[in-house]
């Protein structure tokens, strides 16, 4: 069974709202045509590039979704600037084949956050501490969203909304919060986008 679900029909006039589950559409404004990709980068890439491959380009691509806050007192709404991937160890596999596979994006927004992508939910404090070192929030998808807009040569926003802490309590959090900042994303749609 597939994932991903296109609401709404991509258009050259309008963005694409990218998103990994459907609790964090829930509120969005009509008028804009979402994808609900699933869960992780595979899933991500792969439903980005099958609901692209009918030919016809969004004005851009627009990730939106939950996230992890990696330091102390991280809340409210973000825009990302750089995007990493936690699970991926680039300079090792530099060292090993003189390549260099999942550098760090620099997307257009100058002044925003570093957004940590990988496919664990991070939902312990240790591995919190250890990637506060590199970036402020975590998710599962942002990586994949801004790498195939790059790739495509399409412009991309990511837009995300503290949820959790990613430590222990998570599991919990991300549950009771979801609705909540599902509000905050629709919101700043429907101010930024319309």
């Amino acid at each position: 069974m597939t994932t991903e679900h296109l609401v709404g029909t991509i258009s050259p006039d309008l963005p694409l709202l990218v998103v990994a589950v459907r609790q964090e559409a829930q509120f969005l404004p009509a008028g804009f045509p979402v994808l609900v990709t699933g869960i992780g980068k595979i899933n991500t890439t792969t439903s980005l590039l099958l609901a692209l491959s009918g030919g016809v380009r969004p004005q851009s691509l627009v990730n939106l979704g939950t996230a992890g806050g990696l330091r102390p007192g991280t809340a409210g709404l973000h825009e990302v600037s750089t995007v990493i991937q936690h699970d991926l160890d680039t300079d090792l596999l530099l060292r090993l084949t003189g390549e260099t596979y999942g550098a760090p994006l620099q997307l257009a927004h100058p002044d925003g956050v570093t957004l940590a992508s990988g496919d664990a939910f991070v939902a312990d404090g240790a591995r919190r501490d250890e990637l506060a070192a590199r970036a402020h929030l975590v998710d599962m998808e942002g990586y994949a969203v801004a790498a195939v807009a790059q790739r495509l040569d399409l412009p991309v926003r990511l837009i995300k909304q503290v949820s959790d802490d990613a430590d222990e309590n998570s599991v919990k959090t991300w549950p009771e919060s979801v609705a909540e900042c599902a509000r905050v994303l629709a919101d700043w749609v429907a101010r930024e986008l319309k």
